[in-house]
């Protein structure tokens, strides 16, 4: 059994090696206080800042998710059946949590998701399937106020909650997260040029998607592509352009394995997997224990109802 003093201290001593205050007001205060400039700076840094993206469309998981520690939860409106009401909530929620907040929006063209986003107070926009510099000015235009970009400016926002319209629309263009995904053979192909677009802030790498685009699902087993040379030539190519425009770089993995191996190579946004991954391995592990513990039971052992999930 646990000793709740001791497990105190311990989480005391942990926060006090980071840099924190001891006292919890005071840590909360100084994590809801970093700006997106500064949060930024971190990474540049390479102050490592992981992450989960949001799939399930709810503002309670949201929420919950943002005071388990992460340092940014991304709300993925591109594969994920969350609408803009739903959206507005969540970002709410994980406000209330101090986590910094991401939408992935539709494409560089979604100008309107991207406006939503950011009206409703997203500290930051990933925006997918970018192939050349061309999409990734645009993508960046939307994502800026003029005369660095093209954002519509509209009072009152929940963005503007806490600093008015002026406090937040001078910042923002310092403030906002620009993301781009690096998830095509194109892409890869033009890394150099988009990576030198001003107001890019991470290229984030997406290794399903681009080992799909160059071909390597046709060419090796699961998992070999992962691990594959051509995708490593490619990784290659992406961490010389953004260390040549010192740009973040960013990645998505499904658990922690290959964290470290990731933060060794210069890589410090890390999404650790999803929201609903996260349920299903914590749920995986729960059913592994209770088959354990029903063995030998006689009409009592318990097995798993057949599923393709877990």
């Amino acid at each position: 059994m646990s000793d709740p003093v001791k497990d105190t201290d311990w989480a005391s001593e942990i926060h006090r090696s980071k840099g924190f205050p001891a006292g919890n007001e005071e840590k909360s205060k100084m994590i809801e206080s970093l700006s997106g400039a500064e949060f930024k700076k971190q990474l540049r840094e390479g102050r490592p800042k992981l992450g989960l993206f949001l799939n399930a469309h709810s503002p309670t998981v949201a929420e919950q998710l943002a005071h388990s520690g992460y340092d940014w939860l991304l709300v993925d409106t591109q594969h994920g059946p969350m609408g803009y009401e739903s959206l507005s909530a969540m970002l709410a929620g994980i406000a209330n949590g101090g986590a910094k907040s991401l939408v992935r929006v539709g494409g560089y063209s979604d100008r309107p998701g991207i406006q939503q986003a950011l009206d409703m107070g997203a500290d930051g926009v990933l925006i997918p399937y970018i192939n050349n510099a061309d999409e990734a000015r645009r993508a960046v235009s939307c994502a800026r106020y003029p005369t660095a970009g093209t954002r519509s400016v509209y009072f009152p926002q929940r963005s503007m909650n806490r600093a008015g319209l002026l406090g937040y629309a001078g910042a923002a263009n310092e403030n906002v997260v620009v993301a781009l995904q690096v998830e095509t053979a194109d892409c890869i192909k033009n890394i150099e040029a988009i990576a030198a677009v001003p107001g890019v802030d991470i290229l984030f790498l997406g290794q399903n998607d681009l080992c799909m685009s160059m071909g390597l699902y046709e060419k090796y087993e699961f998992p070999l592509m992962y691990t594959s040379p051509e995708l490593g030539e490619a990784t290659e190519k992406l961490r010389a352009a953004a260390s040549k425009n010192h740009v973040i770089l960013g990645v998505f993995l499904f658990g922690t394995a290959r964290v470290g191996e990731f933060l060794d190579k210069g890589f410090p946004f890390v999404s650790v997997g999803n929201d609903l991954h996260h349920i299903l391995t914590q749920a995986t592990q729960y059913v592994k224990d209770v088959e354990l513990v029903s063995t030998g039971k006689g009409p009592a052992v318990w097995a798993r109802r057949a599923t393709a999930l877990m």
